[in-house]
């Protein structure tokens, strides 16, 4: 149940409505359709197929590909987010700062 293909399917679909709902749908197809953007997008789609073509684990290997692509400029935010939680993000930080998941510019892609 792992990768099943049905319920990856889903929740593609209803990240990108809720994408949708969130930014609007104008500025949804500015993001993806971004230059810099373009080969996340063309990762986040084809591993949206392959998972449809019954190729689940390669098809979500792909996405978190194509995610990390575009929405890599989101990992300093949330590495500043997760040094305020409370007990545990002083350690998290720690670990953030290993792997070096900095805020590279102050500048949000959106």
């Amino acid at each position: 149940m792992f990768f099943d293909r049905a319920m990856l399917a889903m929740g593609n679909i209803l990240f990108v409505l809720g994408l949708t709902l969130i930014i609007g749908l104008q500025k949804t197809l500015i993001f993806f359709a971004r230059r810099q953007k373009l080969k996340g997008t063309a990762a986040f789609a084809g591993g949206n197929i392959l998972i449809l073509l019954r190729w689940p684990l390669i098809g979500f290997l792909i996405e978190l590909y194509g995610i990390f692509v575009l929405f890599g400029d989101f990992l300093g935010t949330i590495a500043g987010f997760a040094r305020n939680v409370p007990i545990i993000g002083p350690y998290l930080g720690a670990a953030l700062d290993a792997i070096g998941a900095r805020r590279r510019n102050a500048e949000l892609p959106v």
